[in-house]
């Protein structure tokens, strides 16, 4: 039987501009915390995975990031491995480090996810994420998004702005309810002391912000941010911890298919319908919720996506609070990308650091009363129709 791997110890930066501070310090920032939080030393990790999106295109610091970071943390000697997977970076990294406990060859592993993004200028960061898409295809997929235009201000935007139209199409979502999302996810960022924006917004705000993607307004939409989280998992028999483990329950890394062939399923629900037999629950169990919300709209589509909702009942199950703090099953209380922010390679294990705190009864104002199971939807990259690469994961607290 595989071993089964516990959450001992998580950590992350301040989201925002950091202008004083480098990847790598962010980095170390984040691993150092981790494994104090743990009760570990350097010495007890037998394994780095470092999960970046974009360093190789914005400062050229290709192959060894994870290297230089593990270097700054003080791990230097330890075996590194580099992912990157576009915005499901550190999850992935999260999936490789389960595989690695639980085939017997380590027995504590250190995952890292950071991104720096700012302090370039704004084209240079937008056309580096552009590179998770099909680059030959770029030309063909923006006439098909716009209906016939050859350059967007925001790749991806243009993406979420076609998504979100469709969706409006056939759920009835209006503006309102788009804006609704930036509202609830802005209210629940003003509660974390780490969130790149701490303002609860207005609809009126929201609708009121600069267009980007009709009918994506600036503050529906992520910000360029820099920031890193870092968890450590370890084998459960090993974990002498005296507070309940946090166990990781499933984590399911689902790869795209793009053109005629994509299934007619989406692949967030195909990687979460996964997710949730390899955990043995279902989206009725869970108490709180991570998306990926890089345009406030996702969340409504994911509601469906995960099973929180019917088809087209998204914008009834907002309205109704459920989503909320206080609500049945509150989704993104961090905040969420748009509002904590999204240094790309540090998005998933940041998603995975505030469930991990919410299961412990970490999370103070923002906290999930007796939270015992977590989801983090983490997609990314971009394939038409479908994204890349989307890591489902799904944490449970144990004991009593």
């Amino acid at each position: 039987m595989p071993r089964e791997v516990d959450i001992v110890g998580a950590g992350i930066t301040p989201f925002g501009k950091r202008r004083d501070m480098s990847l790598r310090s962010l980095a170390a920032d984040a691993m150092t915390s981790a494994i104090d939080d743990a009760g570990l030393t350097p010495a007890d990790i037998g394994l780095l995975v470092f999960g970046n999106a974009m360093a190789g295109v914005l400062t050229g610091q290709e192959m060894i990031r994870g290297q230089v970071a593990a270097t700054e943390a003080g791990l230097a000697a330890i075996p590194v491995l580099n992912v990157e997977n576009a915005c499901t970076s550190s999850s992935s990294a999260v999936h490789v480090a389960l595989a690695a406990i639980r085939s017997g060859m380590y027995d504590t592993v250190l995952v890292c996810g950071a991104e720096k993004m700012t302090g370039l200028p704004t084209r240079t960061v937008l056309d580096a994420m552009t590179s998770g898409a099909d680059i030959e295809r770029i030309p063909e997929v923006t006439r098909e998004l716009t209906g016939g235009a050859d350059k967007v201000e925001s790749f991806f935007m243009a993406v979420y702005s076609q998504m979100t139209r469709a969706y409006q199409a056939r759920s009835g979502a209006t503006a309102d309810d788009l804006a609704d999302v930036a509202v609830k996810n802005s209210a629940h960022g003003a509660l974390n002391p780490n969130a790149q924006y701490r303002r609860a917004l207005s609809r009126e705000e929201v609708l009121g912000s600069r267009p980007v993607a009709p009918p994506l307004t600036t503050l529906m939409c992520s910000p360029i941010a820099d920031g890193a989280a870092a968890l450590v998992l370890r084998a459960a028999d090993l974990d002498n911890s005296e507070r309940a483990p946090v166990r990781v329950r499933a984590c399911v890394l689902g790869s795209g298919v793009p053109g005629a062939d994509s299934p007619a399923i989406p692949l967030e629900r195909r990687t979460a319908q996964a997710a949730y037999a390899q955990a043995g629950v279902g989206p009725e169990d869970l108490d709180v919720v991570e998306v990926h919300d890089a345009a406030s709209p996702n969340e409504l589509i994911m509601y469906e996506e995960l099973g929180l909702c019917g088809v087209g009942e998204g914008p009834k199950l907002l309205a109704s609070g459920a989503t909320a703090l206080g609500g049945r099953v509150p989704v993104n209380p961090d905040g969420g990308l748009v509002s904590r922010g999204h240094p790309v390679g540090a998005t998933g294990c940041a998603q995975l650091v505030e469930l991990v705190t919410q299961l412990r009864g970490r999370a103070g104002g923002r906290q999930v009363p007796g939270a015992r199971i977590g989801l983090a939807e983490n997609a990314g990259g971009y394939l038409h129709p479908d994204p890349a690469a989307c890591t489902v994961t799904i944490l449970e607290r144990s004991g009593a």
